[in-house]
């Protein structure tokens, strides 16, 4: 099976960089991107939450901030919760 995500947009906020009980970074931040448009249409956005792990947590986080275009490459995974 194939996985594979490749997105590119603008950080709608500074990284949060966390670290779990056993020491490893973690970093979530959301990226806006713009949905391809027909001329005269409403430009539509997308709003993809990202979880970044370890190195790339600390990457992110200490070179990324609010605004600044990003691209990211990973896989997608679904959550299910109850309210």
């Amino acid at each position: 099976m194939l996985n594979t995500a490749i997105i590119m947009g603008r950080l709608t906020a500074d990284p949060e960089l966390r670290t779990t009980q056993s020491g490893i970074s973690v970093t979530s931040f959301t990226v806006a991107v713009d949905r391809a448009y027909k001329s005269g249409d409403e430009r539509q956005t997308d709003f993809i939450n990202v979880v970044a792990w370890r190195g790339t947590a600390d990457f992110v986080s200490r070179y990324f901030s609010k605004g600044q275009m990003i691209a990211v490459q990973g896989s997608i995974q679904t959550r299910n919760y109850e309210d």
